[in-house]
Protein backbone atom coordinates (compact mmCIF):
# COMPACT_ATOMS: atom_id res chain seq x y z
CA UNK A 1 0.00 0.00 0.00
CA UNK A 2 1.72 3.51 -1.43
CA UNK A 3 1.00 5.83 0.79
CA UNK A 4 4.31 8.56 0.89
CA UNK A 5 2.81 10.82 -2.04
CA UNK A 6 3.00 14.65 -0.71
CA UNK A 7 -0.47 16.07 -1.68
CA UNK A 8 0.93 18.53 -3.82
CA UNK A 9 -2.37 19.23 -5.77
CA UNK A 10 -3.90 19.25 -2.35
CA UNK A 11 -2.06 21.59 -0.83
CA UNK A 12 -2.71 23.98 1.39
CA UNK A 13 -4.89 20.73 2.90
CA UNK A 14 -1.78 18.83 3.18
CA UNK A 15 0.54 20.97 4.30
CA UNK A 16 -0.09 19.22 7.74
CA UNK A 17 -2.20 16.34 6.55
CA UNK A 18 -1.45 13.45 4.31
CA UNK A 19 -4.00 13.65 1.64
CA UNK A 20 -4.18 9.45 2.52
CA UNK A 21 -5.72 10.58 6.03
CA UNK A 22 -8.11 13.16 4.43
CA UNK A 23 -11.77 12.15 4.80
CA UNK A 24 -14.10 10.89 1.89
CA UNK A 25 -17.46 10.76 3.82
CA UNK A 26 -16.00 11.32 7.08
CA UNK A 27 -13.52 7.83 6.48
CA UNK A 28 -9.85 8.28 5.52
CA UNK A 29 -8.94 7.81 1.87
CA UNK A 30 -6.42 5.63 3.22
CA UNK A 31 -9.48 3.65 5.19
CA UNK A 32 -10.98 2.68 2.07
CA UNK A 33 -8.05 1.32 0.26
CA UNK A 34 -7.17 -1.03 3.12
CA UNK A 35 -10.73 -1.91 3.02
CA UNK A 36 -10.75 -2.81 -0.16
CA UNK A 37 -6.91 -5.29 0.08
CA UNK A 38 -9.34 -7.36 2.52
CA UNK A 39 -12.15 -7.64 0.04
CA UNK A 40 -9.31 -9.48 -1.48
CA UNK A 41 -7.85 -12.22 1.42
CA UNK A 42 -4.73 -10.33 2.42
CA UNK A 43 -3.89 -10.23 5.64
CA UNK A 44 -0.10 -8.70 5.62
CA UNK A 45 -0.06 -4.98 4.18
CA UNK A 46 3.31 -3.46 3.94
CA UNK A 47 2.36 0.50 3.82
CA UNK A 48 5.04 2.85 2.21
CA UNK A 49 5.13 5.87 4.15
CA UNK A 50 6.75 9.47 3.96
CA UNK A 51 6.99 12.61 6.16
CA UNK A 52 3.54 11.72 7.36
CA UNK A 53 4.43 8.27 8.52
CA UNK A 54 3.76 9.39 11.92
CA UNK A 55 0.32 10.45 11.49
CA UNK A 56 -0.71 7.32 9.47
CA UNK A 57 0.70 4.91 12.01
CA UNK A 58 -1.51 6.67 14.41
CA UNK A 59 -4.58 6.63 12.48
CA UNK A 60 -4.19 2.56 12.01
CA UNK A 61 -1.99 1.16 14.44
CA UNK A 62 -1.10 -2.54 13.89
CA UNK A 63 -4.11 -2.68 11.48
CA UNK A 64 -5.63 -5.28 13.70
CA UNK A 65 -8.86 -3.18 13.54
CA UNK A 66 -9.15 -3.64 10.11
CA UNK A 67 -8.47 -7.60 10.70
CA UNK A 68 -5.09 -7.13 8.91
CA UNK A 69 -1.02 -6.73 9.76
CA UNK A 70 -0.11 -3.84 9.35
CA UNK A 71 4.07 -2.69 8.99
CA UNK A 72 5.24 0.51 8.05
CA UNK A 73 7.87 1.00 5.60
CA UNK A 74 9.62 4.63 5.25
CA UNK A 75 10.49 6.15 1.94
CA UNK A 76 13.11 9.26 2.77
CA UNK A 77 11.40 10.99 -0.60
CA UNK A 78 8.87 10.46 -3.13
CA UNK A 79 11.04 8.47 -5.82
CA UNK A 80 8.74 6.60 -8.07
CA UNK A 81 6.46 3.46 -8.10
CA UNK A 82 8.84 1.23 -8.45
CA UNK A 83 11.08 2.51 -5.77
CA UNK A 84 8.60 1.39 -3.41
CA UNK A 85 8.40 -1.91 -4.50
CA UNK A 86 12.36 -1.70 -4.09
CA UNK A 87 12.01 -0.76 -0.75
CA UNK A 88 9.51 -3.22 0.03
CA UNK A 89 11.61 -6.07 -1.52
CA UNK A 90 12.48 -8.07 2.23
CA UNK A 91 8.92 -7.74 3.35
CA UNK A 92 7.43 -9.28 0.22
CA UNK A 93 10.35 -11.79 -0.18
CA UNK A 94 9.27 -14.66 -3.27
CA UNK A 95 5.53 -13.98 -2.56
CA UNK A 96 2.94 -12.91 -5.11
CA UNK A 97 1.48 -9.52 -3.87
CA UNK A 98 -0.53 -6.49 -5.33
CA UNK A 99 0.42 -3.11 -4.95
CA UNK A 100 -2.41 -0.79 -4.37
CA UNK A 101 -1.96 3.09 -4.26
CA UNK A 102 -3.23 4.75 -1.15
CA UNK A 103 -5.11 7.77 -2.74
CA UNK A 104 -7.08 5.99 -5.26
CA UNK A 105 -10.40 5.12 -4.62
CA UNK A 106 -12.84 2.04 -6.02
CA UNK A 107 -16.31 0.93 -6.18
CA UNK A 108 -16.37 -2.46 -7.25
CA UNK A 109 -15.36 -5.82 -6.94
CA UNK A 110 -11.44 -6.45 -7.58
CA UNK A 111 -12.29 -10.69 -6.91
CA UNK A 112 -12.64 -11.20 -10.67
CA UNK A 113 -9.56 -9.46 -11.42
CA UNK A 114 -7.59 -11.43 -8.53
CA UNK A 115 -8.84 -14.61 -10.17
CA UNK A 116 -7.62 -13.61 -13.40
CA UNK A 117 -3.81 -13.32 -12.32
CA UNK A 118 -4.19 -16.60 -10.33
CA UNK A 119 -5.67 -18.51 -13.40
CA UNK A 120 -3.10 -16.53 -15.92
CA UNK A 121 0.49 -17.06 -13.49
CA UNK A 122 1.37 -13.43 -15.57
CA UNK A 123 3.76 -11.71 -13.88
CA UNK A 124 1.73 -8.65 -13.88
CA UNK A 125 -1.32 -8.49 -13.91
CA UNK A 126 -3.02 -5.22 -14.75
CA UNK A 127 -6.35 -2.65 -14.28
CA UNK A 128 -7.33 -0.22 -16.88
CA UNK A 129 -10.02 1.97 -18.15
CA UNK A 130 -11.11 4.15 -21.11
CA UNK A 131 -10.02 7.99 -20.20
CA UNK A 132 -10.83 11.24 -21.80
CA UNK A 133 -7.19 11.90 -22.21
CA UNK A 134 -4.68 9.29 -21.69
CA UNK A 135 -1.80 11.51 -21.96
CA UNK A 136 -2.26 12.55 -18.10
CA UNK A 137 -1.77 8.66 -17.15
CA UNK A 138 0.13 5.70 -17.77
CA UNK A 139 -1.72 3.87 -20.19
CA UNK A 140 -1.45 0.27 -22.10
CA UNK A 141 -2.20 -1.20 -25.04
CA UNK A 142 -3.67 -4.77 -25.29
CA UNK A 143 -4.15 -7.25 -27.73
CA UNK A 144 -7.34 -8.54 -28.30
CA UNK A 145 -7.11 -11.20 -25.62
CA UNK A 146 -5.58 -8.92 -22.85
CA UNK A 147 -2.54 -9.50 -23.06
CA UNK A 148 -0.16 -6.34 -22.64
CA UNK A 149 2.07 -5.04 -25.60
CA UNK A 150 3.16 -2.15 -24.60
CA UNK A 151 3.00 0.52 -21.53
CA UNK A 152 3.80 4.03 -21.44
CA UNK A 153 3.71 6.84 -18.88
CA UNK A 154 2.25 9.69 -19.71
CA UNK A 155 3.19 9.93 -23.20
CA UNK A 156 2.54 12.80 -25.24
CA UNK A 157 1.85 10.20 -28.30
CA UNK A 158 0.24 7.40 -25.59
CA UNK A 159 -0.67 3.77 -27.58
CA UNK A 160 -4.65 3.84 -26.71
CA UNK A 161 -6.98 5.09 -23.74
CA UNK A 162 -6.58 3.16 -21.40
CA UNK A 163 -5.10 4.53 -18.12
CA UNK A 164 -3.41 1.92 -15.73
CA UNK A 165 -5.35 2.32 -12.45
CA UNK A 166 -4.06 2.12 -8.63
CA UNK A 167 -4.04 -1.56 -8.09
CA UNK A 168 -1.36 -3.92 -9.86
CA UNK A 169 -0.43 -7.69 -8.91
CA UNK A 170 2.82 -9.27 -9.67
CA UNK A 171 5.14 -11.83 -9.24
CA UNK A 172 8.66 -12.12 -7.80
CA UNK A 173 9.45 -11.28 -11.47
CA UNK A 174 9.02 -7.50 -10.76
CA UNK A 175 12.02 -7.68 -8.24
CA UNK A 176 14.72 -8.27 -11.03
CA UNK A 177 12.96 -5.77 -13.55
CA UNK A 178 13.15 -2.89 -10.98
CA UNK A 179 16.49 -3.58 -10.28
CA UNK A 180 17.50 -3.22 -13.50
CA UNK A 181 15.62 -0.10 -14.48
CA UNK A 182 16.86 3.44 -14.29
CA UNK A 183 15.45 6.57 -13.18
CA UNK A 184 13.40 8.52 -16.10
CA UNK A 185 13.07 11.53 -17.18
CA UNK A 186 11.27 13.37 -13.42
CA UNK A 187 14.31 11.22 -11.78
CA UNK A 188 11.85 8.05 -10.11
CA UNK A 189 12.15 5.13 -10.90
CA UNK A 190 9.06 4.30 -13.10
CA UNK A 191 6.77 1.11 -12.33
CA UNK A 192 5.59 1.66 -16.20
CA UNK A 193 9.08 1.30 -17.09
CA UNK A 194 9.69 -2.34 -14.87
CA UNK A 195 6.49 -3.68 -16.61
CA UNK A 196 8.09 -2.85 -19.80
CA UNK A 197 11.13 -4.58 -19.06
CA UNK A 198 8.85 -7.68 -18.39
CA UNK A 199 7.59 -7.33 -21.85
CA UNK A 200 10.69 -6.64 -23.41
CA UNK A 201 12.00 -10.00 -21.38
CA UNK A 202 8.90 -12.16 -23.27
CA UNK A 203 7.50 -12.97 -19.25
CA UNK A 204 3.73 -12.38 -19.62
CA UNK A 205 1.85 -9.05 -18.68
CA UNK A 206 -2.23 -9.36 -18.59
CA UNK A 207 -4.74 -6.54 -18.02
CA UNK A 208 -8.70 -5.99 -17.73
CA UNK A 209 -11.07 -3.77 -17.92
CA UNK A 210 -12.40 -2.09 -14.44
CA UNK A 211 -16.15 -1.99 -14.73
CA UNK A 212 -16.60 -0.07 -11.12
CA UNK A 213 -16.16 3.36 -10.49
CA UNK A 214 -12.17 4.78 -10.14
CA UNK A 215 -11.15 7.81 -8.62
CA UNK A 216 -7.80 9.22 -7.39
CA UNK A 217 -8.17 11.66 -4.96
CA UNK A 218 -5.08 13.82 -5.90
CA UNK A 219 -7.22 17.39 -6.10
CA UNK A 220 -9.84 19.19 -4.88
CA UNK A 221 -11.72 18.80 -7.87
CA UNK A 222 -11.43 14.83 -7.10
CA UNK A 223 -11.57 15.02 -3.73
CA UNK A 224 -15.11 15.93 -3.92
CA UNK A 225 -15.98 13.44 -6.60
CA UNK A 226 -15.11 10.51 -4.64
CA UNK A 227 -17.02 12.28 -1.67
CA UNK A 228 -19.71 12.56 -3.78
CA UNK A 229 -19.38 8.74 -5.36
CA UNK A 230 -18.78 7.22 -1.65
CA UNK A 231 -22.07 9.16 -0.57
CA UNK A 232 -24.27 7.76 -2.91
CA UNK A 233 -23.81 4.55 -1.20
CA UNK A 234 -25.04 5.77 1.98
CA UNK A 235 -28.91 5.16 0.32
CA UNK A 236 -30.11 2.75 3.04
CA UNK A 237 -27.42 2.96 5.49
CA UNK A 238 -28.61 5.11 7.84
CA UNK A 239 -30.77 3.79 10.62
CA UNK A 240 -33.98 4.90 12.33
CA UNK A 241 -31.89 5.51 15.69
CA UNK A 242 -30.73 8.46 13.82
CA UNK A 243 -32.42 9.72 10.42
CA UNK A 244 -36.03 10.12 10.12
CA UNK A 245 -37.56 8.69 6.94
CA UNK A 246 -37.22 10.65 3.89
CA UNK A 247 -38.86 14.10 3.90
CA UNK A 248 -41.12 13.74 7.22
CA UNK A 249 -41.19 16.90 8.95
CA UNK A 250 -39.95 16.35 13.23
CA UNK A 251 -42.32 19.06 14.14
CA UNK A 252 -45.16 16.94 12.82
CA UNK A 253 -44.45 14.06 14.52
CA UNK A 254 -42.77 14.46 17.54
CA UNK A 255 -42.32 11.85 20.10
CA UNK A 256 -42.85 9.08 17.55
CA UNK A 257 -39.78 8.99 15.83
CA UNK A 258 -36.90 8.12 17.48
CA UNK A 259 -34.47 10.55 16.30
CA UNK A 260 -36.60 13.00 17.39
CA UNK A 261 -36.59 11.79 20.62
CA UNK A 262 -33.05 11.57 20.65
CA UNK A 263 -32.15 14.61 20.09
CA UNK A 264 -34.84 15.53 23.37
CA UNK A 265 -34.08 13.04 25.30
CA UNK A 266 -30.13 12.91 24.71
CA UNK A 267 -29.39 16.44 22.93
CA UNK A 268 -28.19 14.66 20.20
CA UNK A 269 -30.01 13.30 16.83
CA UNK A 270 -32.12 14.76 14.79
CA UNK A 271 -34.40 17.31 17.10
CA UNK A 272 -37.37 19.21 16.87
CA UNK A 273 -38.03 21.57 13.75
CA UNK A 274 -35.76 18.79 11.32
CA UNK A 275 -36.88 17.80 7.41
CA UNK A 276 -34.94 15.26 6.38
CA UNK A 277 -35.03 14.08 2.56
CA UNK A 278 -33.14 11.21 0.85
CA UNK A 279 -30.15 9.20 2.48
CA UNK A 280 -29.05 10.88 5.52
CA UNK A 281 -26.87 9.94 8.72
CA UNK A 282 -26.42 11.48 11.53
CA UNK A 283 -23.34 9.94 13.91
CA UNK A 284 -23.72 9.47 17.68
CA UNK A 285 -23.30 12.59 20.01
CA UNK A 286 -24.16 14.97 17.27
CA UNK A 287 -27.41 17.35 17.05
CA UNK A 288 -29.57 18.64 14.34
CA UNK A 289 -31.91 21.42 15.09
CA UNK A 290 -34.43 23.38 12.82
CA UNK A 291 -32.75 22.49 9.64
CA UNK A 292 -32.81 20.96 6.43
CA UNK A 293 -30.63 18.01 5.57
CA UNK A 294 -30.76 16.94 1.78
CA UNK A 295 -29.08 13.74 1.03
CA UNK A 296 -26.97 11.88 0.64
CA UNK A 297 -25.31 13.66 4.18
CA UNK A 298 -23.32 12.33 6.26
CA UNK A 299 -22.81 14.61 10.19
CA UNK A 300 -20.05 13.08 12.24
CA UNK A 301 -20.03 12.64 15.91
CA UNK A 302 -20.04 15.58 18.20
CA UNK A 303 -21.11 17.76 15.25
CA UNK A 304 -23.93 20.54 16.04
CA UNK A 305 -25.84 21.79 12.81
CA UNK A 306 -28.45 24.44 13.70
CA UNK A 307 -30.95 26.59 11.33
CA UNK A 308 -29.28 25.18 8.01
CA UNK A 309 -29.40 24.00 4.76
CA UNK A 310 -27.17 20.96 4.47
CA UNK A 311 -26.90 18.61 1.27
CA UNK A 312 -26.58 17.53 -0.76
CA UNK A 313 -23.44 15.62 -0.95
CA UNK A 314 -21.70 16.98 2.26
CA UNK A 315 -19.92 15.38 4.72
CA UNK A 316 -19.80 16.97 7.59
CA UNK A 317 -16.82 15.63 10.05
CA UNK A 318 -16.83 15.26 13.62
CA UNK A 319 -16.84 18.19 16.15
CA UNK A 320 -17.89 20.08 13.30
CA UNK A 321 -20.20 23.55 13.65
CA UNK A 322 -22.47 24.55 11.07
CA UNK A 323 -24.96 27.26 12.24
CA UNK A 324 -27.44 29.82 9.74
CA UNK A 325 -25.52 28.42 6.62
CA UNK A 326 -25.94 26.71 3.38
CA UNK A 327 -23.85 23.83 2.47
CA UNK A 328 -23.99 21.82 -0.28
CA UNK A 329 -21.46 19.50 -2.21
CA UNK A 330 -18.65 20.32 0.57
CA UNK A 331 -16.37 17.86 2.82
CA UNK A 332 -16.11 19.73 6.37
CA UNK A 333 -13.20 18.49 8.03
CA UNK A 334 -13.13 17.56 12.03
CA UNK A 335 -13.96 20.92 13.88
CA UNK A 336 -14.48 23.20 11.20
CA UNK A 337 -17.35 26.16 11.43
CA UNK A 338 -19.26 27.48 8.91
CA UNK A 339 -21.39 30.39 10.72
CA UNK A 340 -23.82 31.82 8.28
CA UNK A 341 -22.29 34.36 5.19
CA UNK A 342 -22.47 32.95 1.96
CA UNK A 343 -23.19 29.54 0.46
CA UNK A 344 -20.12 27.02 0.43
CA UNK A 345 -20.33 25.29 -2.56
CA UNK A 346 -17.67 22.80 -4.45
CA UNK A 347 -15.24 23.41 -0.58
CA UNK A 348 -13.47 21.21 1.32
CA UNK A 349 -12.72 23.46 4.66
CA UNK A 350 -9.87 22.33 6.96
CA UNK A 351 -9.31 21.11 10.43
CA UNK A 352 -10.65 23.88 12.67
CA UNK A 353 -11.07 26.56 10.37
CA UNK A 354 -14.01 28.65 10.48
CA UNK A 355 -15.84 30.47 7.62
CA UNK A 356 -18.12 33.42 8.78
CA UNK A 357 -19.22 36.31 7.43
CA UNK A 358 -16.66 39.07 6.44
CA UNK A 359 -13.61 36.13 7.14
CA UNK A 360 -11.60 34.44 5.06
CA UNK A 361 -13.50 31.84 2.33
CA UNK A 362 -12.00 28.72 1.24
CA UNK A 363 -8.61 29.12 -1.09
CA UNK A 364 -9.50 27.97 -4.84
CA UNK A 365 -7.96 24.48 -5.67
CA UNK A 366 -6.19 26.33 -8.77
CA UNK A 367 -4.36 28.79 -7.72
CA UNK A 368 -3.47 27.70 -3.93
CA UNK A 369 -4.14 31.67 -2.99
CA UNK A 370 -6.25 33.35 -0.11
CA UNK A 371 -9.86 34.76 -1.44
CA UNK A 372 -11.89 37.44 -0.86
CA UNK A 373 -13.99 37.54 2.18
CA UNK A 374 -16.86 35.12 2.01
CA UNK A 375 -19.73 36.85 0.76
CA UNK A 376 -20.95 34.88 -2.28
CA UNK A 377 -21.55 31.17 -3.40
CA UNK A 378 -18.43 29.67 -4.02
CA UNK A 379 -18.27 29.36 -7.72
CA UNK A 380 -15.36 26.38 -8.20
CA UNK A 381 -14.03 23.90 -6.55
CA UNK A 382 -12.08 25.03 -3.40
CA UNK A 383 -10.20 24.44 -0.02
CA UNK A 384 -9.16 25.98 2.99
CA UNK A 385 -6.47 24.51 5.36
Amino acid sequence: MLAGGTGSRLRPLTQTIPKQLLPIANTPVLRHCLEQLRTLGVTDVGVVVGRFGGQIRAAFGDGADLGLRVRYLTQDRPAGLADCVRLAGDFLGDDDFVMYLGDNVLVGDLRPALRRFRETRSDAHLLVTAVPDPRAYGVADLAADGTVRAVAEKSPDPPSDLAIIGVYWFTAAVHRAVRRIRPSARGELEITDAIQHLIDDGRPVTAQRFHGAWRDAGSVTALLDCNRLLLSDLRGAATPATTPDAGRDTRTDAGRDAGTDAGRDAGTGVGPGTVVHGPVRVDPGARVVRSRLVGPVVVGAGSVVVDSLVGPDVAVGAGCGVTGAVVRDAILLPGAVVDGGAPVVGAVVGPGRRVTPGRTAPVPAATGHATGRATAAVPQPTATP
